[in-house]
This record gives structure tokens, sequence and C-alpha cells, in this order.
């Protein structure tokens, strides 16, 4: 009688189904687009005019002003943000990183989209707060 050989006794892996699929790829999407948009916004843009600024603001000092904020918190605010942003990218690779990172920045998008009610601003400048901390809960809850 033969023993069975090595090879017939593995099991080919079940196909993933269309949504896992789907979700390994939407993932690292979301990381990417979160973490590069925070960076473009805090890094490249902070001196710059967009339509989202609160109140009649045209920099990143001035918006913070426009909120009644201080500038020390203004700097506290950007380091947490580039610094979990990096922390998104990172989890490309280390996957720990990115629950804790994605919850400190979705903390931080609820904060701004706050500021902006505080201020009256029309909904269209809070979007982009809204649309990262949706973005945020989908990377820390998937």
């Amino acid at each position: 009688m033969k023993s069975p050989s090595v090879l017939s006794s593995v099991q080919p892996d079940p196909p993933k189904s269309l949504p896992s699929v789907a979700m390994q790829y939407a993932i690292p999407v979301l990381k990417v687009i979160v973490a590069l948009g925070i960076l473009n916004v805090w890094l490249l843009r902070s001196g710059q005019a967009t339509p989202f600024r609160g109140g009649d603001a045209k920099t990143l000092r001035e918006e913070f002003a426009a909120y009644g904020l201080p500038f020390w918190f203004m700097c506290v605010v950007g380091v947490l943000k580039v610094g979990l942003a990096v922390a998104l990218l990172v989890s490309l690779w280390h996957l720990p990183l990115a629950q804790p990172a994605a919850i400190g920045l979705g903390l931080l998008m609820l904060g701004a989209f706050a500021v902006h009610l505080k201020v009256k601003d029309p909904i269209k400048k809070a979007l982009p707060s809204i649309a990262v901390l949706i973005m945020c809960a989908c990377i820390a809850l998937l």
C-alpha cells in the first residue's frame, strides 16, 4: 500500500471573496489618501488659501486664530497630524500602527469638524474633515 504523498495532503486555499479582495486594496489606498492629504495641508499648503479654511482665513495660522485657538495649539495639532500621517504611511509595512494612527487622526478630524461648527462655517468648509474622519473610521474598524 502506498503512503499518501505530502503534496496530496496540502489543500489549496479557498478562493477569496470579492469583498475581501476589495478591502485588501481599499484600506492601503485609504491610508495613502489620508496621509498624503494631511501632509499636503500641513507641510505644503499651510501658507496658502484654500476654499476650506475656517472663517475668512487665508493661511493655517489665520484659520486657528479664526477658531479662537492660540498659535501653540496649532503647533501641537500640526505635530500630531504630521506624526500620525507618517505613522499611517509606515503602517503600510508595519500593520500594528494603522489602528492607533487612524483613531488619532479621526479624533483630530472630529475636533476640526467641531471648530467649523463653532465658527458657523458653511458645511462645504467642513467636508474635508468629515471625509477624512470617515476614511479613518474605515481604516480603524475594517
